[in-house]
């Protein structure tokens, strides 16, 4: 049974950061592309970052960039989220995926977690 477990989100003051981890098993971690979306209330989930099985490419949504950086560590079977410069408009529950392609596409997903809240304040 596949189980993506995120952590590590929680209230936090605009300009501050945070780290959300992704916990994977049942599954050959180092043979899948790993995901991270969000979803505001009120609005559809979006796609946010993804980074290959081999950690060696990386993809953001572009209003993203500069401040969020995926990462994975697969002796771990974990990805990484590290939130930079933190803004309300990042409130949202994050949820990691993960998926045997590229993709920003979320239904190209085969695998997803519960999800964490982060709530970014003012």
């Amino acid at each position: 049974q596949v189980q993506l477990v995120e952590s590590g989100g929680g209230l936090v003051q605009a300009g501050g950061s945070l780290r959300l981890s992704c916990a994977a098993s049942g599954l050959t971690f180092s043979t899948y592309n790993m995901g991270w979306f969000r979803q505001a209330p009120g609005k559809e989930r979006k796609f946010v970052a993804a980074i290959k099985w081999s950690a060696l490419r990386t993809y953001y949504a572009d209003s993203l960039k500069g401040r969020f950086t995926i990462s994975r560590d697969n002796a771990k079977n974990t990805v990484y989220l590290q939130m930079n410069s933190l803004e309300p408009e990042d409130t949202a529950v994050y949820y990691c995926a993960a998926s045997s392609g590229f993709y920003e596409d979320e239904r190209r997903y085969d695998y997803w977690g519960q999800g964490t809240q982060v709530t970014v304040s003012s």
